[in-house]
């Protein structure tokens, strides 16, 4: 096979048809790197590494791109790049230079994630780790992110009850009010023993300082 034209397609893209008919669309490096001219013999092989190459830098480009936008994790950012790119080995190949690099890092993403989580959304353990594993962080990880926040938890429970739910605890007895409450803290991401303990904590503190005054 030969390369029988090189021309200035657009931006840093140029064109080099083939003597078959035909037309690679290449970045200008990989043009320079593969010393493409016209007159070029190539054989299949080389072919295959060029066209790999091409596609490697337009999917990695396209990895950078995301990036300068949001954070993605390791499992996001392979959905993007097999949605568009179809090719399992050539993604596997850009996602590891793009954790080589730090671009990608699943530890970072996850302490990042579960300090909003527990400190801006005030979410139990159980949601936050459930929303940190549907962005594609593992498990144990999402456990290592969240296990500075082990104190925070309860604190965060107790402020829920007195500042989104105060208006609504205002009677012991009142067993229905109380049970939406605490299934409104179950969709929070606590679990009910913890729930349980924090409202009798509440209800007792409201009773001491009624007795104070």
């Amino acid at each position: 096979m030969k390369i029988i034209s090189v021309a200035h397609y657009k931006g840093a893209t140029y064109e080099a048809e083939l003597d078959d008919g035909r037309k690679l669309y290449l970045h200008a490096d990989i043009i320079t790197d593969f010393g493409i001219s016209v007159g070029m013999e190539t054989d299949r092989e080389t072919l295959k590494k060029i066209v790999y190459a091409s596609n490697f830098r337009r999917a990695y480009q396209r990895a950078l791109y995301l990036l300068d936008y949001r954070d993605y994790t390791y499992s996001e950012m392979y959905g993007k790049l097999i949605e568009n790119y179809k090719s399992e080995p050539l993604c596997t190949a850009v996602m590891k230079r793009l954790t080589e690099h730090g671009f990608i890092d699943d530890v970072r993403y996850a302490e990042r994630m579960a300090r909003k989580l527990v400190e801006v959304k005030r979410f139990g353990f159980r949601r936050c780790k459930r929303e940190l594993m549907q962005k594609g962080i593992s498990g144990f990880t999402a456990e290592d992110a969240l296990a500075p926040y082990s104190d925070v938890f309860g604190e965060n429970l107790m402020e829920l009850l007195k500042t989104k739910h105060s208006r609504y605890l205002t009677e012991r007895e009142d067993i229905k009010t109380i049970e939406k409450v605490k299934s409104a803290l179950v969709r929070y991401g606590y679990d009910f023993t913890e729930i349980n303990r924090a409202v009798k904590e509440y209800f007792e503190s409201a009773e001491d300082l009624e007795e104070e005054n």
